[in-house]
């Protein structure tokens, strides 16, 4: 079974838009056509964005969360491929929680990384929309 870690963008657009392809994913999850999974990081990122932007979707982000499994990840010093400092413990978490997928909308630091699972330790990373395009 695929497990998709999702990045804190991905939480917060799911979030946000619960009619987006970010929130079909959780939702397909929650079928059992796939594992989601993120960490304790990428939650409190996706809880502080919404608080000062959306402050009314939290709750729709706790709810989300409920499918979700939440790991405890770490600090990224043990990260394999070049990222920025601030998005290695996400990646570092998404290869030890055994993600087959890093679904992500941050193009710009992770963008080198997408669809090369031959250079991501098998991790397939991608945006959901390249994701969901693919299956």
């Amino acid at each position: 079974m695929k497990r998709l870690f999702l990045d804190a963008n991905v939480l917060f657009t799911a979030a946000h838009n619960p009619d987006g392809k970010a929130a079909l994913v959780i939702e397909n999850a929650a079928m059992g056509q796939w594992g989601v999974i993120t960490s304790r990081l990428a939650v409190e990122e996706a809880r502080r964005n919404l608080e000062r932007k959306y402050p009314s979707c939290r709750s729709h982000l706790e709810q989300l969360l409920s499918v979700i499994e939440v790991v405890n990840g770490s600090d990224g010093t043990k990260c394999p491929i070049e990222l920025p400092s601030k998005d290695r413990p996400i990646f570092e978490a998404a290869m030890m929680a055994g993600a087959s997928h890093l679904l992500t909308g941050d193009t710009k630091h992770f963008g080198s990384c997408m669809s090369k699972p031959e250079e991501t330790f098998d991790i397939t990373v991608q945006t959901v929309a390249d994701f969901l395009n693919k299956l």
